[in-house]
């Protein structure tokens, strides 16, 4: 225990100083609690320092603590010695008042870490994400959700403040309405919640609710909701609109000509190079950048998707083969603007258009896949593994996937074929 120093007055206290040639900060005991002192520094700055020891690991010496108590006049005589006695008390108990303050600061560190809105810990999963996402479209699409359904609601609540009830709240009104945009918000909010349990943002079990709770209080949307999925045509009415799509002009007929003879995605296609093209071996190689799952994948290409390239007018220096007017690729909305007059035409000279017929809704340049599973599946004996090959289909069953080395590419060239000779009608 430091030696108890000689109690100094107030007048005494407020003469200390510093000394003639002083550098460095020196410290005034000034009685009243042990190892209480003031500290001056050669600029004529004071306060307070209580200097104590605590007992250190087995074995080794005391360590010796300093701890400030605040500034003089700021913080008076009489209130030091005060502040000093309770914390020598503390020590008394066996509590060390630095560790006490270090402990403070780290909870209310984490408290205000913990203070994080909702807004505020989604954009920061968001940010993350988007790391992972292939397409350039896929932030604002999933910011957009959020902001637009989302925030104005639960954004400024802090996130350990929501429950399963809030987030039932603001998915139940787009539930039934907007049923495919609930789902990916409830799955993306469960993200974000389990993202924050990781940094000690929010404790106990994940708020968001199930799918099964939120269809108890709104409906089960996939009873309810009729045609989820993407509007088809019948695989019958296949080749009277090949014979229809093939009488219009411009690149969007074109590209969507060649989306339905290889059973592609649209987005496969609109940005096809003809690097791409091996058209003496009729083989299509899409790069793994461009493919659902990340993964190259060789389309086998009918005589007639060959005969539509090599009729196609290959610009000089340009390397996209279904470019728009402009020179760019076409866009996500060219096809789907296509097939929307093609069905007005048809219905105009007395037709049916082209209706999905069991979702009563215009058919969709992404549904002639639908059409081609039907077909095949239906008219054809092509195994169910050589047609989902030809959708470059992920295999779900690891097991299978871990055994499966080959891409069936012989088999597929005959279902193309048969398929582009049946679009001939």
């Amino acid at each position: 225990m430091p030696r108890v120093a000689k109690e100094l007055t107030d007048l005494a206290v407020k003469r200390l100083g510093p000394k003639p040639g002083q550098r460095l900060p020196v410290s005034y005991p000034v009685g009243g609690v042990s190892g209480l002192s003031l500290q001056v520094t050669p600029a004529g700055g004071k306060s307070w320092l209580l200097r104590y020891t605590v007992p250190g690991p087995p074995g080794s010496k005391q360590k010796r603590r300093e701890l400030g108590l605040g500034g003089y006049p700021t913080v008076t005589l009489k209130q030091a010695r005060e502040k000093a006695r309770e914390l020598r008390e503390q020590l008394a108990q066996g509590t060390d008042p630095v560790e006490q303050r270090k402990a403070q600061r780290s909870a209310l560190a984490a408290e205000q870490a913990r203070a994080i809105t909702f807004e505020e810990a989604t954009r920061k999963w968001l940010d993350m994400k988007a790391l992972e996402w292939k397409s350039p479209k896929d932030f604002p699409l999933h910011t957009r959700r959020f902001e637009n359904f989302i925030f104005p609601t639960l954004g400024a609540v802090q996130l350990s403040q929501i429950k399963s009830a809030d987030l039932i709240k603001v998915l139940e009104p787009i539930w039934l309405e907007k049923a495919d945009t609930a789902k990916k918000l409830r799955g993306c909010i469960h993200n974000v919640f389990d993202w924050a349990a990781v940094r000690g943002l929010v404790d106990g079990p994940n708020p968001t609710p199930s799918k099964a709770q939120i269809n108890t209080v709104a409906g089960n949307a996939s009873r309810i909701v009729k045609g989820g999925n993407r509007a088809a045509l019948p695989y019958a009415t296949a080749p009277t609109f090949m014979a229809d799509l093939r009488a219009c002009t411009g690149m969007a007929a074109r590209a969507l000509e060649f989306v339905i003879l290889t059973a592609a995605r649209s987005s496969e296609a609109r940005k096809v190079t003809w690097a791409e093209f091996d058209l003496e071996g009729k083989v299509w190689t899409v790069p793994a950048e461009r493919m659902k799952a990340g993964k190259e994948h060789r389309v086998p290409l009918s005589e007639a998707a060959v005969q539509l390239l090599r009729d196609l007018p290959r610009l000089k220096d340009k390397e996209l083969v279904f470019p728009a007017p402009r020179g760019q690729s076409l866009s996500d909305g060219a096809m789907p603007a296509l097939v929307k007059r093609m069905h007005n035409a048809n219905v105009k000279v007395g037709g049916k258009g082209y209706i999905d017929p069991k979702q009563d809704k215009i058919i969709t340049p992404h549904g002639f896949r639908s059409t081609f599973r039907d077909w095949a599946a239906e008219a054809t004996d092509y195994a169910n593994e050589v047609v989902e090959m030809a959708l470059a289909h992920t295999i779900k069953n690891k097991a299978e996937a871990a055994y499966r080395r080959g891409d069936l590419f012989e088999k597929r060239q005959g279902l193309m074929a048969d398929w582009a000779a049946y679009c001939e009608g």
